[in-house]
């Protein structure tokens, strides 16, 4: 039991890290190029957690405005409308 919950808490901070680092508007993204189609899709994946983040941090934004244009708003918008199919999850299968 005890290891299971350590497990979850690693888990949990990993996810935390690995999430923080790849927001939009972090420094971490920050480069000379700007960023492509996969990075808007995670971008829109992770939307809702940027939205709390940048409750209390300003810098993080839901959006990369240093984008490549309409590459990165496809991959957003995907991400956005798909929710990781979160409907269809949550829906029960007719018998």
């Amino acid at each position: 039991m005890l290891k299971k919950k350590l497990h979850l808490l690693v888990l949990f901070a990993f996810l935390t890290i690995t999430i923080s680092s790849c927001m939009p508007g972090s420094e971490a993204i920050q480069e000379k190029k700007p960023v492509g189609f996969f990075m808007g899709v995670w971008h829109g994946w992770i939307a809702p957690v940027s939205l709390v983040v940048g409750l209390f941090n300003p810098p993080i934004k839901i959006y990369e405005p240093d984008n490549t244009g309409w590459w990165y708003d496809f991959g957003f918008y995907i991400a956005i409308i798909s929710g990781f199919g979160g409907i269809s999850l949550s829906r029960r299968k007719k018998k």
